[in-house]
Order: C-alpha cells, then structure tokens, then sequence
C-alpha cells in the first residue's frame, strides 16, 4: 500500500438536529472525550468544529456543524450557520473530497425543518454525491432492541423522500445501560467504515468535482451571463430546502458574493 494513502484521513461531515447530542456521538466514535459537550443550546459555535479520530487501523476527521434550527438560531445567525457549513464543504472538496454525510436527529418525529436541514447538505451544498447515513440518538430506553426504532419507522422515511444509504440507532449516553452504550459504538464504527470504502467512496468521486455545477451557475449569476431561471438557486432553496422566499435570496446573495471574491 502506498504510505501517503495509508496516512490519509476520511472526512466526516456531522449535522442535523441541535440538542440531539453530536458532541457525545464524536466522543462515543472516538472512544474518548475529544468534542467538549454541554446541555446548553446557546453553548453552540456557529462554525463548524473539527475533531480527530483513529480506530480500526485508520484516521478520520469528523466535522461537526451547527444545528440549524432557524426559530431558535434568528435569521441572521442562521444565514451565518448556512454560510459556515458551505465554506467548510467548498474547502474540503479542496482538499480531497468529503467521504460521508453524517445526518443525527433524536428518537422523535420527522419534523419538517429536519427534512429541511437534511435536503440543504445532500442535495443542495453536496449535491447527492456524497454517501449519506442518518444516526438515531437517544435510544437507551428504547423497548426491545434499539434498530426496532428505525424499522417502525424506516416508511415514514422513505414516504417523505429521506433516502440514506445506512442508518444507526444508538445511545451516546453511557448511564445504567453501558453495554447498549458500546453496542452503539460499534454499531457507530461499522458503519462509517462500510460507507466510506470500497464502491460507494468511488461512485460519488468519479464524476466531476463536487462543486463544478453549482459553481457554474453561481459564477454565471454573478458575471451576469446566467439567462435561465432554473440557474437561480434562491427558488431551489425555497422548494427544495423550506426557506422563505425573503431567506433563500439572503443566502443565495452571500454565497454569490463568496464566489465572486474567489
């Protein structure tokens, strides 16, 4: 094996839900406490935080970015979040690529900003290139085993169009239930190594650069050369991502101006 392939990490990209305890989901990955965690959801950093893990022989940075609760984060806050997490997928796919998606939600209902959240990073910041996997958290009480949860529910997944390509149901909290809690490690553990090696890493970096296309459109936006309405992506946030209409062109103008002054 050649050694500089052998010393490369795996990017990780960790979103969704706030409060559904992505901190404590890194540090069960990681076997220790690297990702400091707090239940005070205005401890949140509205960027991005970047922690290293090693198991199983290989090295991995997971990226952990803000939960996007518009309500709770304010518009302004939320554009700043959205902005973040976009800098963040530009840059990597500058340094190699991203190799999975990692959307956390808590035991609950599929609200409509989760389904939001989930289309922004896969269809519109990623693209649908990139493996994603979806990680149920809070399941220590959970009747029967914890993966129950997700096969009573896998329907309401598919029915509103929330395609993942595996899924874990876990507890990240240790508690009275430790052997649930190392079960979700290696539940945690396998399923990064399965979705970020072999056929599913190279079907997404085989095409073209992740971000060729939404970069043609938005360089086209800003040159003025863009003549068709389907390159606009403020209606793409909207229909697609659940902005308003006041919003997505706030966001689609911020990331129009990051593009021109690169």
């Amino acid at each position: 094996m050649n050694p500089d392939a052998r010393n490369k990490h795996t990017n990780v990209v960790l979103f969704g839900q706030g409060g559904a305890g992505k901190s404590s989901l890194v540090n069960l990955i990681a076997g220790e406490n690297v990702a400091k965690t707090s239940n005070d959801l205005t401890r949140c950093t509205l960027k991005w935080e970047e922690h290293s893990v090693n198991f199983g022989g290989d090295s991995y940075k997971i990226f952990d970015t803000v939960g996007l609760e518009e309500p709770q984060l304010g518009i302004p806050q939320y554009l700043d979040a959205v902005e973040n997490a976009y800098g963040l997928i530009h840059e990597l796919e500058g340094q190699g690529g991203i190799d999975l998606l990692m959307f956390c939600m808590r035991a609950g209902r599929l609200t409509a900003t989760l389904q939001n959240n989930y289309r922004l990073f896969n269809e519109f910041l990623c693209e649908k290139k990139v493996p994603i996997v979806i990680v149920i958290t809070y399941l220590e009480n959970e009747v029967g085993e914890m993966d129950d949860w997700w096969k009573r529910n896998k329907d309401t997944f598919r029915h509103q169009e929330f395609y993942v390509n595996g899924h874990a149901c876990i507890t990240a909290i240790q508690g009275k239930c430790p052997e649930r809690h190392e079960q979700s490690r290696t539940t945690l553990r396998k399923l990064v190594k399965e979705c970020t090696t072999g056929g599913q890493k190279r079907a997404w970096k085989g095409g073209d650069n992740l971000f060729v296309s939404l970069m043609r459109q938005l360089r086209g936006l800003v040159s003025g050369k863009s003549r068709s309405k389907k390159d606009n992506i403020a209606p793409r946030l909207t229909k697609r991502c659940g902005l308003t209409p006041e919003v997505a062109k706030q966001l689609a103008d911020r990331i129009k101006k990051d593009v021109g002054a690169t």
